[in-house]
């Protein structure tokens, strides 16, 4: 009866969630991500038995972690990229509040396994690193403050997210860690750049990383030691620098051969700061260009499908993630061919970590969240007056 008089209620017919999110997902993205994981599988079997037989480990004790953890990183990766742009914004929320927490907590409880930096949590079967866990929830947060501060009567959300960043780099650098304190900063300046930052405070900026770097310089033999290896002319054969460099050289276009390489049993992080010196030495030129290309493939795909984004808090969000994703690799490869200072970065996907690999999952899923395909997402159809 109610039909009769009223008609029939209308009923919003969905796809079902799998097939949507494979139609809309960046999926060149997800296929340089999934290329970059098995590359560091084959150079994990390269780099790791050497560690594992200094430890008394099985061989491929290593890799199989790296299988493991790199499984769970996909997984998370996909998740979290079927998520709304509101839903991971929520979630980051969270994850940021509690890694700040755990991230201020380091002094007490954490432990620096025998390399000079507070930087870990042992949990006994495994160890978790707070601040690989902060940097994507910090760029979510921070570009919701900054983008609410455009609107009416929103709050003052860049000073609130500057006041966060510096904060987060002071913590990181008491450990010390120097790297990832700068690249909480660098992600923030992207994005604060990217929301219309006046010119005089880019400059203040500068001139106060300037400053804080002969502070650091000045006041922490760790950071000396390191910028003091960097300028030197010569380069000692037997640091990490020399070992790295010669593999490089040693490697030439085509490489010496799968497992013949010399460098692993040389540099005791090979298999993560360094494990781009194991793929030029083993497998050449060739294969270092192909993974720059993935990488090259990630960043600039991101980049361009976010210039179609309308919303504000996605395009800054979505910047800052990529950004601090590509300078983080750029680090990483610029350090084993001596173009920066050593910072005891990861190479994303590729070098092992746990850490380091599960937030890259979530970080890339973040990404690939924003960059989904959504109705009336495009800027574009706002230009041509849709």
């Amino acid at each position: 009866m109610t039909e009769m008089v009223h008609g029939l209620l209308p009923v919003e017919v969905r796809d079902p969630i799998l097939p949507r999110w494979w139609r809309t997902v960046d999926r060149w993205s997800m296929a340089s991500v999934c290329f970059l994981f098995i590359f560091g599988l084959i150079l994990a079997l390269a780099a790791s038995p050497p560690l594992a037989q200094r430890n008394g480990l099985p061989a491929f004790h290593y890799v199989e972690r790296q299988a493991v953890f790199g499984t769970m990183a996909l997984i998370a990766m996909t998740i979290t990229s079927m998520m709304s742009p509101a839903t991971v914004r929520r979630w980051a929320t969270v994850a940021f509040g509690i890694a700040l927490l755990a991230l201020m907590m380091l002094p007490v409880f954490g432990t620096d396994f025998g390399k000079g930096a507070t930087r870990w949590y042992s949990l006994g079967f495994i160890s978790l690193q707070p601040s690989e866990f902060i940097k994507p929830a910090f760029v979510v947060f921070a570009a919701w403050l900054i983008s609410a501060s455009f609107e009416p009567n929103g709050p003052p959300g860049r000073m609130m997210s500057f006041a966060m960043a510096v904060t987060i780099a002071g913590f990181l650098a008491l450990q010390p860690d120097f790297g990832q304190a700068s690249l909480i900063l660098f992600a923030w300046g992207v994005m604060y750049f990217c929301a219309g930052a006046p010119l005089l405070f880019i400059l203040s900026m500068a001139a106060a990383t300037v400053c804080a770097g002969f502070v650091a310089y000045n006041n922490s033999e760790h950071f000396a030691r390191r910028i003091d290896g960097y300028m030197s002319a010569d380069v000692d054969p037997t640091t990490q620098l020399g070992y790295a460099a010669n593999a490089i050289r040693e490697g030439g276009l085509f490489g010496v051969g799968a497992g013949e390489g010399s460098v692993k049993w040389s540099l005791p992080d090979a298999h993560t700061d360094f494990i781009i010196a194991v793929a030029a030495e083993e497998y050449g030129v060739l294969m270092v260009l192909v993974i720059l290309a993935l990488f090259a493939v990630i960043v600039l795909r991101t980049l361009t499908r976010l210039m179609q984004e309308r919303d504000l808090f996605v395009r800054l969000a979505g910047t800052g993630l990529v950004a601090m994703f590509g300078v983080q690799a750029m680090i990483n490869m610029g350090v084993a061919v001596r173009l920066l200072p050593a910072k005891g970065m990861t190479l994303p996907f590729v070098s092992y970590g746990g850490s380091s690999l599960i937030a890259g999952g979530i970080a890339l899923g973040m990404i690939l969240a924003f960059t989904r395909n959504r109705p009336q997402g495009a800027l574009s159809s706002v230009l041509r007056g849709y």
